[in-house]
């Protein structure tokens, strides 16, 4: 008994990826160039708020983490086209991640980050 609640006890805790609340460097590839902006979490449970800063201006953001999963967007405008920018991800531990990025019509990519 004790050895089959050890053993769902690791599972479950290999499956959260732990608080990433902080501030974040993020290194991004797009469709037409890169960035580096930069974002402030804040992490309650599973739910995830903070501040987007970078070539779209600065932002409030509003997502998700559940277990190593993570997502979160913002409204932006770029050249008087507004858009919403969508993240999508996975965490390493509580000090890194990578994922996608969408920017409404300006294309997509590739985001990794890491915890400052």
């Amino acid at each position: 008994m004790k050895l089959i609640f050890l053993t769902a006890l690791l599972a479950a805790t290999s499956l959260f990826a732990g608080d990433v609340s902080g501030k974040w460097d993020f290194a991004i590839e797009l469709d037409a160039g890169s960035g580096n902006p930069a974002f402030e979490f804040q992490q309650k449970g599973e739910a995830l708020s903070g501040t987007y800063t970078g070539m779209l201006g600065t932002a409030k953001l509003t997502g998700t983490v559940k277990g190593q999963n993570i997502s979160f967007s913002f409204d932006a405008e770029f050249n008087g086209e507004k858009m919403r920018v969508v993240y999508e991800g996975t965490v390493d531990g509580d000090a890194k991640m990578k994922g996608t990025v969408k920017l409404g019509t300006l294309g997509s990519g590739t985001f990794t980050a890491k915890k400052n």
